[in-house]
């Protein structure tokens, strides 16, 4: 296996554009690739481009229908009607949709194949981690599932056991979906709860298909207002565990940075330092339980100056073995240049200043009173059992 993490990058992922006035805007992927070089990180990494997803690829996990949709739509956006989720408020067609669409989900099975091939000890794409896209639908700002993608394309290699730990705020159910019944997957999530927040999916009921599959779908529906010491609870209660019973021979996160206080799509209040705090743990989980594969990836997030560049900094750095201290100033040029391509002020160090963060031990016992436990007690009862493991 070699020594150096990948970076998945290619320029022409921030084509994935759905217009001025869309939250999704590519320029946090630029921002995000200007910082990672700005510390010099893209000397710590391979940087690699991988091809686009080809056609057989994506019916890994897409019906053949809808491809073609995603195609009809790409050369003529204005045909879209909002069939296959395609035209929507969320999911606006754009001319080349498909193409920069199959070309995020080629960087995440770049990232899957050099993983498991052991010619990388890790690899990132932060442009990927588009979790909400269905067989057969977009969704969510999703048009392919990159994450289930890579997931499907590591059985194809041979994997057994793929852990699948998604803490995006929104449920991931597009890569639930895919894997309901397949048993060779476990599929984690921890997001805010479905009564408040799209896609009203991932409640703890939710465990995957009757059969072998039963206990493979783990969902912690956490409430409004969670903030870091909740989080990083929540996480440390249900994911270790999980991860010692399954032993999985690859690990895929999704790091969605819109937990944090500042995204202005959803509810928790999740600081910048506990999502460095996470995207360590599932480092340290990687290296533990899974032989050191670990494919990582971005996601949701919708803070493009404020928080997602940082967030995902610091993944690659991580994942690089070169770790962005949290008390490190950003060079002024990134925030000249991030205000010149937005006109907003960029943040001054790589902290929301409470770092160390700090959490209770799930093992020293919990407060049926409290909300964040309450998730998390539902989440062990509706899984572990059917695992072997006690609630």
């Amino acid at each position: 296996m070699s020594g150096r993490a990948r970076l998945m990058w290619d320029e022409a992922v921030t084509k994935y554009d759905f217009g001025p006035d869309h939250p999704m805007d590519p320029v946090r992927l630029a921002l995000t690739r200007r910082l990672v070089d700005a510390f010099g990180l893209d000397r710590e990494v391979d940087v690699v481009a991988a091809k686009a997803a080809g056609d057989s690829t994506l019916r890994l996990v897409h019906r053949e229908d809808y491809v073609a949709a995603v195609k009809a739509a790409s050369a003529d956006p204005g045909a879209a009607d909002g069939s296959y989720g395609l035209g929507t408020v969320d999911d606006p067609a754009f001319a080349g949709m498909h193409e920069v669409s199959a070309l995020i989900a080629g960087q995440s099975v770049g990232a899957a194949e050099a993983v498991w091939r052991g010619d990388a000890a890790h690899a990132v794409n932060f442009a990927g981690g588009l979790h909400h896209a269905m067989p057969g639908a977009a969704s969510g700002f999703c048009v392919y599932n990159d994450a289930a993608l890579a997931i499907a394309r590591l059985l194809e290699l041979g994997a057994e056991r793929v852990m699948y730990v998604d803490v995006d705020v929104h449920h991931g159910d597009g890569v639930q979906a895919a894997f309901w019944e397949d048993p060779r997957v476990l599929t984690v999530s921890l997001h805010e709860h479905p009564r408040t927040l799209f896609p009203q999916t991932g409640w703890p009921e939710e465990t995957g298909a009757d059969g072998a599959a039963e206990g493979s779908a783990v969902n912690v529906a956490l409430p409004a207002g969670t903030g870091d010491s909740g989080w990083l609870r929540a996480f440390h209660a249900v994911v270790p565990e999980l991860a010692v019973s399954f032993r999985p021979q690859v690990l895929v996160t999704q790091h969605g940075a819109d937990t944090h206080f500042e995204d202005p799509l959803a509810h928790l209040a999740v600081s910048l330092d506990a999502q460095r705090a996470v995207q360590a743990a599932c480092h340290e989980l990687a290296h533990e339980y899974a032989g050191g594969r670990w494919v990582a990836l971005g996601g949701g997030g919708y803070a493009v100056v404020e928080v997602v560049p940082r967030s995902w900094t610091h993944l690659v750095g991580i994942a690089a073995g070169r770790p962005v201290d949290p008390e490190t100033v950003i060079p002024q040029g990134w925030r000249q240049e991030a205000y010149a391509r937005t006109r907003q002020l960029g943040p001054m160090r790589m902290t929301d200043g409470r770092w160390p963060v700090s959490w209770g031990a799930w093992e020293a016992g919990y407060d049926p009173a409290d909300r964040v436990d309450q998730a998390v007690v539902a989440a062990r009862r509706a899984v572990f059992p059917l695992r072997g493991l006690l609630a």
